[in-house]
């Protein structure tokens, strides 16, 4: 029974023995494990790493190109149309000149042919006008020549007269004046002297009578009055040469 028991002891130490070792093996393995998992594990790492940049370098290049890209692009862009606004410019100015120039010229015919319309209507009315004067001068010579003797004639000479007094106020409503040149200095824009009378009472060149009466359209002459002018009297012949003349 003794032998039995450190029998069993015996095997006892030797099984412990054996656990002991096993562990120290297994120690050892699971060590040597872990140094090739991370002898394994760090050479991978740097790889990672690298891989991890590329793309995001990549990624900022690219991003910077595009902005390069798109900065040049506005830069185009803008003298573009910096460009094309100086073209518009002179553009508007070009048709700002010729505007004003039309305006100009529209003016100036607009004017032109006012001017031409109202000397039409002053040449037709001066004209019409100047075909009744002979017809108003009639009625004057009548009236200075023509002396009513009794109540027949007087009404005769009293309704002509109320022609001629009618057709001087038409006269007048359209702008004609007769002229009033007698003892007034003779003026060849207004006057034409048909007649010359030596006289000491006037200075020469004085209008002495209205033969035919003158008569101004407006402030321009419609006819010229027809006068007779004042020349100096021719001087006497001297005694001397009265008796040289008796003696020959």
């Amino acid at each position: 029974m003794d032998e039995d028991k450190h029998q069993n002891n015996t095997n006892q130490q030797s099984g412990e023995e054996s656990e002991e070792k096993q562990a120290m093996t297994s120690d050892s393995t699971a060590e040597i494990n872990a140094n090739v998992t991370q002898s394994e594990t760090e050479p991978v790492a740097t790889p990672t790493d690298v891989s991890q940049n590329t793309p995001t370098q990549n990624q900022d290049n690219s991003v910077a190109a595009k902005v390069e890209g798109a900065s040049t692009d506005l830069t185009a862009k803008e003298a573009a149309l910096h460009q094309q606004i100086e073209s518009l410019k002179a553009q508007l100015e070009e048709r700002s000149t010729q505007y004003m120039r039309i305006v100009a010229d529209f003016e100036n015919y607009r004017k032109r042919n006012q001017k031409e319309k109202e000397d039409l209507e002053q040449q037709i009315k001066r004209n019409t006008i100047t075909e009744l004067l002979p017809i108003v001068d009639n009625f004057e010579r009548a009236r200075a020549q023509i002396k009513p003797q009794n109540d027949g004639e007087m009404t005769i000479h009293k309704s002509y007269q109320g022609v001629y007094k009618l057709l001087v106020d038409s006269l007048k409503r359209l702008g004609v004046s007769p002229m009033r040149p007698e003892n007034q200095p003779f003026d060849p824009n207004l006057h034409e002297a048909v007649l010359r009378e030596p006289t000491d009472e006037y200075s020469e060149g004085t209008v002495l009578e209205e033969l035919v009466r003158g008569y101004y359209l407006g402030d321009r002459v419609l006819r010229h009055a027809m006068v007779k002018v004042a020349a100096p009297k021719e001087d006497a012949p001297s005694s001397e040469e009265n008796s040289v003349e008796s003696s020959q």
